[in-house]
């Protein structure tokens, strides 16, 4: 089998947030093949794509952890792609950009990969995933095997897909994009660019992206900003300047400075407007007392 493996390795070197203890193996799997085998064979994996929109403990994780890193195989054929599932979005966007196909701009701005973006249908600029989504195939955890996913299987709403029961994991994915002039994908792509670096932090300052779900009709960082989040410190972790729903590690931040101030950011908007954000950063790995505690209240819709 085609796959490295990396023993006791610090997981904060392949998460966004820079965050994350130690894991007893880390496997990168070669080809699909290796990672169907590796499914099959190990228990109850943890899946690691771009590490964005994710907090590993820094206590660690306990299962085996498997990065599709390594899993970028992209195929063009007229306007339909295929794309596996370590494939970045951002990639996948300026790929299909230059053979004039629409439909995958706002990916640009990104850091997830195509798994990733696929699990939390990710979307912006009035883009999303499933979208232009056809089909996946996935591996069933459940009874082992390869299966094939249509949209009408996927249970896509805002930031939802059935991949978050945790029964599937992509292997790769099928879409079908639409033609347009490649001048006017590429400005458009230029805006979101824009758009992104005048009220998001960069990859410069490690962040796993929008910190909760927008309620609805609402938006989560209006209500954070109103309710005096914009900016706000706590220990080695702070609230960015111009958008108040991204947390960013000042430098060596751990999973419970970023919970602590979750806690802080979740009971001002409760308390002032009585709406209970849900987040959109998931936790992973061991929990400290503390983090146990933190994490039954932010995460209760989620764990209902």
């Amino acid at each position: 089998m085609g796959c490295e493996i990396k023993d006791n390795f610090e997981l904060s070197r392949i998460t966004t947030f820079k965050i994350g203890g130690l894991c007893d193996k880390l496997y990168l799997p070669d080809s699909i093949e290796d990672f169907e085998q590796l499914l099959r064979t190990l228990e109850n994996p943890l899946i690691i794509a771009g590490g964005s929109n994710l907090l590993v403990s820094s206590q660690g994780v306990k299962q085996p952890v498997i990065s599709t890193s390594k899993l970028k195989g992209l195929y063009l054929e007229g306007n339909r792609v295929v794309a596996e599932c370590g494939v970045f979005g951002a990639f996948l966007a300026q790929t299909v950009a230059k053979s004039s196909l629409t439909g995958f701009e706002f990916l640009v701005a990104f850091p997830g990969t195509v798994g990733g973006n696929l699990y939390m249908n990710a979307s912006a600029h009035g883009q999303f995933m499933s979208d232009c989504f056809v089909s996946a195939r996935v591996f069933d955890l459940v009874d082992k095997s390869v299966r094939v996913l249509k949209k009408s299987d996927m249970g896509f709403a805002y930031k939802q897909s059935v991949l978050q029961s945790g029964r599937y994991i992509v292997l790769d994915a099928e879409f079908t994009l639409n033609s347009r002039d490649e001048k006017e994908i590429k400005d458009l792509m230029e805006r979101n660019l824009s758009s992104r670096k005048q009220s998001q932090p960069s990859m410069a300052y490690p962040n796993a992206g929008c910190v909760f779900k927008n309620p609805e009709n609402d938006s989560a960082g209006r209500l954070l900003d109103k309710a005096g989040m914009k900016g706000f410190e706590d220990n080695r972790v702070r609230v960015w300047d111009t958008h108040a729903n991204f947390i960013v590690n000042k430098g060596d931040a751990t999973s419970t400075d970023v919970l602590e101030l979750m806690l802080k950011m979740y009971n001002e908007v409760k308390e002032r407007y009585s709406i209970i954000l849900e987040p959109e950063v998931i936790f992973v790995g061991e929990k400290n007392e503390r983090e146990k505690e933190i994490c039954n209240i932010i995460y209760q819709k989620i764990q209902k």
